[in-house]
């Protein structure tokens, strides 16, 4: 199967609610939610991606070159790239039941495995969005992040229990969801959290902690507060809040506040190895791709989410190539221009 042949698919299998547009860049579903697009005018999806866009590489290929390594370690595991999946639930609320959540979820778990990297999986109100992608993860073994959403502190702490079941290399809370409609509207079920509630949740994982939705260094300097072991700046991919600042404009600033305190992840309008490549250069640790994700699981399951890794990986590559990066430790902030 090829990467061409996995779009095809996707676009039917994911009409009407998904047009796999030529670029994936929020315009054409403005506003969908549920569904693919940005709450309201949908600004802030289209932010993630035209921000990201504007930022430019500088070549240099005058260098003794002996490769390129792209891999990283993290959790004590070696993968091929810092690039991981995005946790993403709810397919048949938000797009078509061509593929089912029991699909998709071991699509993405065992198509970013089988590319040398993970995925973060998702959670929602019915039980099987968090259940069984763990089933998945305990199977290859512990190679994902469970996210949690910002439940009542019992609900989770019941989840945080099941998900630490599955072995994972860590574990996650995406803080931002506090914004979707679906969870807000659960009689005050979900809703923002604390640092002192943070804290607890860190300390019951007994597991290195991230906390998915920052962006600002006050909500960075807040999640360290908490004991987290990481951070995911991100804003939902712009689904919880019209008008959001891009992703790549908020990182650099956060970084520098918590330099090497904590991890620093990224995720918002990655769609290329070249994304991920300025995503790095502006600060990240790592980088989460979302929505890509979807149309490759949709166009081709397991093969089709490994395909399109591997394809993002292979241009992280070559653009370490033409930059003069033989690590991703040299990948740094003069080989971008912004």
């Amino acid at each position: 199967m090829t990467y061409q042949e996995v779009l095809e698919n996707a676009r039917k299998n994911l009409a009407p609610r998904c047009r796999v547009c030529r670029e994936c860049d929020g315009r054409a579903c403005r506003g969908e939610v549920p569904g693919a697009g940005g709450k309201g005018t949908g600004s802030a999806f289209v932010r993630n991606v035209e921000k990201l866009r504007e930022i430019t590489l500088n070549m240099d290929v005058i260098y003794d070159n002996k490769g390129q390594d792209s891999t990283v370690t993290l959790w004590g595991r070696t993968f091929a790239a810092p690039v991981f999946g995005a946790p993403i639930g709810g397919m048949e609320h938000n797009y078509t039941p061509a593929l089912d959540e029991a699909g998709w979820t071991k699509a993405v778990v065992y198509g970013c495995a089988g590319a040398g990297v993970l995925a973060f999986t998702g959670d929602g109100v019915k039980d099987p969005l968090m259940d069984l992608p763990l089933q998945w993860i305990k199977e290859r073994g512990g190679l994902g992040v469970p996210t949690i959403k910002p439940w009542r502190m019992e609900k989770v702490l019941e989840k945080l229990e099941k998900a630490k079941a599955s072995c994972p290399v860590a574990v996650a809370m995406d803080v931002d969801s506090a914004g979707l409609p679906f969870l807000s509207g659960q009689g005050g079920d979900a809703g923002p959290k604390s640092v002192e509630a943070l804290k607890k949740i860190a300390t019951a994982a007994g597991l290195p902690f991230l906390v998915k939705g920052v962006m600002t260094v006050e909500g960075a300097e807040k999640a360290r507060q908490a004991g987290a072991w990481g951070i995911v700046v991100s804003n939902h991919g712009g689904r919880v809040m019209d008008f959001a600042p891009a992703t790549c404009e908020v990182l650099p600033e956060i970084k520098a506040a918590v330099g090497d305190t904590i991890k620093v992840f990224v995720d918002g309008g990655v769609r290329t190895g070249v994304d991920v490549f300025k995503m790095l250069a502006l600060g990240a640790d790592g980088v989460l791709i979302g929505r890509p994700l979807v149309t490759a699981a949709y166009g081709g399951g397991a093969e089709g989410v490994r395909i399109y890794m591997e394809k993002v990986i292979g241009e992280l590559r070559d653009t370490m190539k033409m930059t003069g990066c033989a690590t991703i430790a040299d990948i740094t902030g003069d080989k971008i221009r912004r």
